[in-house]
Formats: structure tokens, sequence, C-alpha cells
């Protein structure tokens, strides 16, 4: 089970460490963390801990800390936002994968699915390249459409590696250039890429997409 919790404190060196140090000593894990500054003054720091036996103890034990201005017991972003698909390319070519993959999500969310979309309309092999690679810093992510006219060149590379070391799928319209290789799968009408990708990742879904070989 994975639980989550913010702690706000006041902004200053060496009190991440100290909240550590503390989750740590109780052989909790923490699976996934992200800081902001609130203000010149605090910044809050969310978590996600695993193998936690008695949350409010730990909670209790954070608060005695004098940097510390508040801890608060969150949902996970799992339960909150669930799993996510990320849709990069041209701005044309996105808004259709992104309005069959929206619809698609609200008919399994309604259902009790989270899955959210996430567009970056974007031109150019280097920027491209950087954007499909940082795929791989983020969270909770299960698919990668790649939706424009023409890529290819070091953009490959990066799907690779993104597929290899994450397990992300990539989908990628079929389009002019060496991308289409490189993907698990090609479709040729973006709102129905944005459809398969939400049913590729949806558990209320019954589609393998390791299992489709042919483009559509």
């Amino acid at each position: 089970m994975v639980n989550a919790i913010t702690v706000r404190t006041v902004n200053k060196p060496d009190v991440l460490r100290k909240i550590t140090n503390i989750i740590a000593k109780k052989d909790i894990n923490i699976v996934y963390a992200h800081s902001i500054t609130d203000s010149d003054d605090y910044a809050s720091t969310y978590m996600e801990l695993e193998n936690v036996d008695n949350l409010d103890k730990l909670i209790e034990d954070i608060r005695l800390m004098s940097e510390v201005d508040s801890v608060v017991k969150l949902p996970s972003m799992n339960k909150i936002w669930g799993k996510r698909i990320i849709i990069i390319g041209g701005g044309a070519q996105v808004s259709q994968v992104a309005l069959g993959a929206i619809t698609e999500a609200d008919r399994h969310n309604i259902r009790g699915e989270r899955i959210s979309i996430d567009t970056l309309p974007l031109v150019g092999e280097k920027q491209l390249t950087e954007a499909v690679l940082g795929v791989g810093s983020l969270p909770r992510v299960g698919v990668l459409v790649l939706a424009g006219s023409l890529m290819g060149g070091t953009i490959v590379n990066s799907i690779d590696e993104i597929r290899e070391k994450y397990g992300v799928k990539v989908i990628s319209l079929n389009m002019v250039g060496s991308v289409r290789d490189h993907a698990d799968l090609v479709v040729t009408d973006p709102v129905q890429a944005g459809v398969m990708a939400v049913m590729a990742i949806a558990n209320t879904a019954k589609f393998n997409i390791d299992r489709v070989n042919e483009v559509l």
C-alpha cells in the first residue's frame, strides 16, 4: 500500500534531509517525491511512501521538527490522476489524438478508471528528442503517442530508450520518417490512435498492443 503526505516547511537548507532521516529510521521506502517553493519563506514536499506501519506516528514525529509548519495526508497521485498518456508532436495532430484519448478515457473513468492525458505541441528534431527522452523521468506514464507528419533521426534513440528502460508503450501516427519502425503500434487515424492509447492501459478494456502487428 502506498501512503502520501505533503510536508510544508521553512524554506532553508537541510530540512529535507532531516525529514528523510526520520522516514529512513522507520524502514519506510520513499517511492516518489517532489518539492515546490510556496514562497520565499516556505516550501512543500509531496511524498509517496510504502511499508508504513503507523502513518499517524510518522506524521507526529515529523511535526515535532521546528522547521515543519504542517503535515497533511493525501491520496496518492495514482489514485487522483491515475495512469498517464503523453501526446507529443504537431499541434493539429496532437489535438486530434487528444480528442480520441479524452473521449475514450472519459468512458473508462466513469467506470472507475483513472487515466489522465498530457499534451505537448512541439516541432524540431532536437526538441522532440529531448521531450521523448524526458518521458522516462515522468511518473505513471503508460503510453507515449507521437503525433506528427515527419519524425526521425535522433528521436528514434529516445524511443528505444524509454521502451527498453521504462516499459513505456509507443504509438506513432503513420507519418514520414523512421519513427514508425521503432514504435509498438502505427495508426493512421489520429483520433483512433488516442482511443487505442487509452485501451492499451485501461483495466476495463480488453486490448493488447503487443498483439497488433499491422498498420491501421
